[in-house]
């Protein structure tokens, strides 16, 4: 998948989030939704003409409040500048250019990066006409389009597609790469310290594929992958290192180039609304998942603490649960070695292939020991089974009704796929296909 990512800047009302919505439209048809995810998402994965491409509506990361406003929102451009592949500025064509509008305009101008100007609300000719006026800030691509009803969107979007090259994979990287994610402070830099802080020596910096990602290669112990910090990765400023924005963007580009991620929480803050989008996203897109509740040293212990930590921490993550959590201190050094492990055996679940005579052994006798309820007086029946050639295991069930197998049964063959072959920690995808 590609990390091309898109960020959406404007000021506050011009449309950001409708626009968003829109983009992440196309994909629904797709990728269902992950329950458990808030509809004020601010960002997901958009698709088109083939492509896919990451998007960020920075609108859900500025505090309404007059005076710190503006400065957030300049902040914010800034950060998009640096950080997004391409950007669209957006803006109203019924309030006109107005100052701030031009504020942006002067940090995005020299921007070497794409900018898209999109004028938004343009829905009738008199509109149209009004909308003429923003030529005058003098970007090369200028959009007039109505988030609302969608016309004219298709034209920015067939530009941004054209700038998405596909991956190239490049020659050694067969390696496992595991990611460290989580929000700020919640201790990623000591983890990464205390995997390979005292091995400098042994470890190996290679230049990150990306410019904002340091990859460590590790190599010890006869365990040996790729490392993906984004942790204390060129702080730029001071001014930065508070937003909520910049860590959400290092985490998606991390993810994007990982196979494991290593997704970090604090013992005693337990999991932010926050966490749980970068879960569903990372799920969306395949990835391995290991859960590490980090500070665990600090936590007041009664005799079932981690089970009953464990249970709640599933209940949120619900429907995804087959996956393994790990109590850890960073800073302690605690079960350090146990976290390289199981990202490692996740990584081995994730590349799992199973025999196909194996695998229909085993799945037709669950399918004979529930079978998939009867459809409109029609018996369901599924034949055979296959694993696809996918990098996240993905299997296509062949039977006489695809369209009728309905989400209960489908839940009920991924568990079993999941007890029978192991693939704990990595989300699995079923397909039904006609026989």
């Amino acid at each position: 998948m590609s990390g091309f990512t898109v960020a959406i800047v404007g000021r506050p009302n011009v449309g950001k989030s409708t626009f968003f919505n829109r983009l992440l439209e196309q994909r629904k048809a797709i990728v269902e939704d992950t329950p458990g995810v808030t509809r004020d998402r601010q960002y997901g994965v958009s698709e088109w003409n083939g492509k896919t491409f990451n998007v960020i509506d920075t609108g859900g990361f500025v505090h309404d409040s007059e005076d710190i406003f503006e400065r957030e929102i300049r902040k914010q451009v800034h950060i998009a500048v640096e950080e997004a592949n391409a950007i669209v500025f957006m803006c109203d064509v019924t309030t006109g250019i107005t100052t701030l509008d031009e504020a942006m305009t002067e940090v995005l101008r020299p921007a070497k990066k794409p900018v898209f100007l999109v004028v938004n609300k343009v829905d009738n000719s008199a509109r149209m006409l009004d909308a003429t006026e923003f030529y005058s800030l003098g970007f090369d691509h200028t959009y007039f389009l109505s988030s609302i009803s969608g016309s004219g969107t298709g034209e920015v979007l067939d530009e941004i597609a054209k700038l998405i090259t596909q991956d190239v994979v490049e020659p050694g990287t067969d390696l496992p790469k595991i990611a460290i994610i989580g929000q700020p402070n919640v201790g990623k830099s000591s983890l990464l310290n205390a995997m390979v802080g005292t091995e400098r020596t042994i470890v190996s910096d290679i230049a990150g594929t990306t410019r904002d990602t340091i990859h460590t290669h590790y190599n010890l112990f006869q365990k040996e992958f790729i490392l993906i910090d984004t942790a204390g990765i060129r702080r730029k400023t001071k001014v930065h290192e508070d937003l909520e924005f910049y860590s959400v963007i290092r985490a998606i580009k991390a993810m994007d180039e990982a196979d494991v991620c290593l997704m970090m929480i604090d013992a005693e803050k337990g999991i932010a609304q926050q966490d749980l989008n970068i879960f569903s996203l990372a799920i969306k897109k395949g990835k391995g998942i290991v859960f590490l509740v980090n500070k665990w040293d600090l936590v007041e212990k009664s005799t079932n603490t981690a089970k009953e930590y464990e249970k709640e921490l599933k209940q949120r993550l619900a429907p995804f649960t087959d996956l393994p959590v790990l109590f850890i201190s960073a800073k302690e050094k605690t079960r350090v070695f146990k976290v390289i492990e199981t990202a490692l055996e996740v990584d081995a679940n994730r590349k799992r292939k199973i025999q196909t005579s194996k695998l229909n052994e085993e799945m037709l006798k669950a399918v004979e020991a529930y079978r998939p309820p009867v459809v409109r007086g029609n018996s369901v029946k599924i034949k055979f089974i296959t694993q696809l050639p996918t990098v996240v295991p993905s299997f296509a069930f062949f039977t006489n009704y695809p369209d009728d197998i309905k989400a209960p049964y489908k839940n009920y063959l991924e568990n079993q796929l999941r007890e029978k072959f192991n693939f704990k920690g990595v989300p699995v995808r079923i397909f039904f296909r006609k026989k």
